[in-house]
């Protein structure tokens, strides 16, 4: 769906990751009005000029609730799985990956607490050392971060945090089938409700 940046009554309204959440989620209305929402990956793109949200979701979206801050008309709705059966074994594609680069850090005997990567360098590692673990691995000196920011949620009660967010790009070979095929489903890492872990790629 192409957002409505020509909008600024819409626009006003999207000034950060929880509004973009509610958004999504007000999209599928039969599992926001139930209380039992299915997880979605989501995130915004940039394209000759036009910015875009896309979805990747186990149901098709309500397409009257997506124009409440989209484009009417703009949007459009495939199904993944002839995509998903066609990838096979050394297949080379290129990538694009938003991330929540983070590492947990273990305290005594409690559950690890969250660290966000800063730097560019850490962001690049999470990838890399991830990558197998995702059922690729990344073609040498041919990834790299093209955008690198710390977006604010708003959380219930009114505190906003700082999420760090790494944008990469590049190519990879397809080791695992199986595994790519949940990676690109269900995406990677933490935050994935708030736009983070989705993975899209093309031949």
């Amino acid at each position: 769906m192409e957002i409505d940046t020509g909008n600024r009554r819409k626009l006003s309204e999207l000034t950060h990751l929880g509004a973009y959440h509610n958004w999504v989620e007000k999209s599928f209305p039969e599992e926001f009005i139930a209380g039992e929402r299915s997880r979605k990956l989501w995130r915004m793109d940039q394209l000759k000029g036009k910015k875009y949200l896309l979805i990747v979701s186990h149901s098709e979206p309500d397409m009257t609730q997506l124009e409440a801050y989209g484009v009417p008309g703009s949007g459009q709705c495939k199904n993944y799985d002839a995509f998903l059966q066609s990838l096979t074994h050394g297949q080379k594609m290129s990538f694009r990956l938003t991330a929540n680069p983070v590492r947990a850090v273990k305290q005594d005997d409690q559950r690890g607490k969250v660290y966000p990567h800063i730097t560019a360098g850490q962001q690049l590692e999470y990838l890399e050392k991830r990558a197998e673990r995702l059922g690729f691995s990344l073609v040498d000196q041919d990834y790299q971060i093209v955008q690198r920011d710390f977006p604010i949620l708003r959380k219930k009660g009114g505190k906003s945090i700082k999420l760090a967010r790494a944008i990469y790009e590049g190519s990879l070979i397809i080791e695992n089938v199986e595994i790519f095929r949940k990676t690109l489903t269900e995406g990677v890492g933490k935050e994935k409700a708030y736009g983070f872990g989705m993975m899209t790629v093309i031949s």
